[in-house]
């Protein structure tokens, strides 16, 4: 397999971009837009700095790799992803070297620039993929710890499988949006506390979740599972991930076969995904797993990623408060588990599939990754820079999450995905 040329940290691009930036020459994060012809496409992006990748491929700038001519003119990357590892690498080396400074080719070619370049304000990003199915994991120690302190016995707040399997559940991919789609409060039953009968009405009690998501490639056959020590092969990149919860309505509904309405109403994602590739260099060990774990789950060396994390919440016509900052390297079951355990019975995967991380909360409560935690059950109010207070999500709050990687040398981001939370409809 091709080496990872386009990570070296000393290569620089002639398209600007700043310091600050979550898009540098390193990064080469995929996605889907539309431009002001009306066509979708594939592209890539360096600073800001939109590439049409389909233009590119016309242009001939990627002969010599293997890929079939209409792959960057769908209307979501899942056949690419589906081409497989080698070939995400050929097309990112590629375009690393394209873009590099000391390459003339398309840097003196001002009439194939003006094809393939756009400013992202110039540009509506678009769902990067066709997510199939959709699988939330429940793999922070921390988070697990603090919903069990509250909702169980606080002595034993993890349930006896947790430090055994990464817990999951099958969620809707039919209601994953990209950041800038806006969502309303869902409605549903709820019952509340000391009642003896449930109500039906909008979620009093909505909130966010900070959440990773990895975008999976081409799996096995049905019947044969992902091999932990082989699940990196099956990886193609990842997303911020918020996964919006009513926990009014999950309270009364979650027992005894778990998420369901409070959950599917959406999940929101940011539109880029940033390639495993991109991300090895900031590869680090996770959290000490003190129970010993079955065989087909034991991984080595580094398994997480020191990848950190923001929650910003806005009230309408106000400013932000950044009310979190969390770090993905908390999290106890790595990737590598969580795609092994999810096919060890034999199930398939598809190009495009997504798995989320669960919420991804820190030891200290500024790391906390949502407000049932930040606010503790809605006991502790959290007050935001403007003076407002808030115990859970309120109409048209706006959350905004961000994530990055930055080794002091080199930072790679992931953008952010952005929501505001609309009133319920009324029908």
């Amino acid at each position: 397999m091709a080496q990872l040329l386009a990570n070296d940290p000393k290569r620089s691009s002639w398209i600007p971009v700043s310091n600050q930036s979550d898009f540098p020459i390193q990064n080469l994060p995929f996605g889907v837009f539309i431009a002001d012809d009306d066509i979708i496409t594939t592209g890539t992006r360096i600073g800001n700095t939109v590439i049409d990748l389909s233009v590119l491929q016309q242009l001939g700038y990627f002969n010599g790799i293997d890929l079939p001519d209409d792959v960057f003119l769908q209307d979501n990357l899942n056949d690419f992803i589906a081409l497989g590892r080698p070939t995400w690498r050929a097309v990112r080396n590629r375009l690393a070297e394209l873009f590099d400074e000391n390459n003339e080719t398309l840097k003196s070619n001002t009439h194939h620039q003006n094809k393939a370049l756009f400013l992202i304000e110039q540009v509506q990003m678009l769902m990067p993929v066709f997510v199939s199915d959709y699988t939330d994991f429940y793999s922070s120690i921390e988070h697990a710890t603090n919903v069990g302190k509250m909702f169980r016995d606080p002595d034993n707040a993890l349930l006896p499988n947790w430090k055994h399997i990464p817990v999951g559940y099958h969620g809707r991919s039919s209601s994953i949006v990209i950041s800038g789609v806006d969502l309303h409060r869902p409605k549903g039953q709820r019952m509340a506390p000391g009642a003896d009968a449930p109500t039906f009405g909008p979620s009093v009690r909505m909130d966010f979740e900070l959440e990773m998501a990895f975008i999976t490639g081409e799996g096995k056959a049905l019947g044969h599972r992902i091999k932990a020590e082989e699940a990196d092969e099956y990886i193609f990149g990842m997303v911020v991930f918020n996964d919006w919860s009513a926990r009014d309505i999950q309270k009364w509904e979650y027992v005894p076969l778990g998420p369901f309405l409070g959950k599917s109403f959406g999940s929101s994602m940011s539109p880029w995904i940033v390639t495993m590739d991109a991300l090895e260099p900031y590869k680090v060990a996770g959290p000490l797993q003190d129970v010993k774990v079955l065989p087909y789950l034991e991984t080595t060396g580094e398994n997480n990623y020191d990848i950190k994390l923001e929650v910003e919440l806005t009230p309408e016509g106000k400013s932000g408060t950044v009310i979190s900052r969390s770090n993905y390297k908390y999290m106890y079951w790595n990737q590598r588990q969580q795609l092994a355990h999810h096919t060890v019975n034999g199930c398939n995967i598809n190009a495009g599939d997504m798995m989320a991380s669960g919420t991804i909360s820190g030891p200290t409560k500024d790391s906390y990754g949502s407000m049932l935690e930040l606010s503790w059950s809605g006991k502790e109010p959290i007050t935001l820079d403007t003076g407002d207070t808030r115990t859970f999500i309120e109409d048209n709050d706006r959350v905004t999450m961000r994530g990055w990687c930055d080794n002091g040398s080199i930072r790679i981001g992931f953008g952010e995905v952005s929501t505001t939370v609309l009133p319920a409809i009324q029908d």
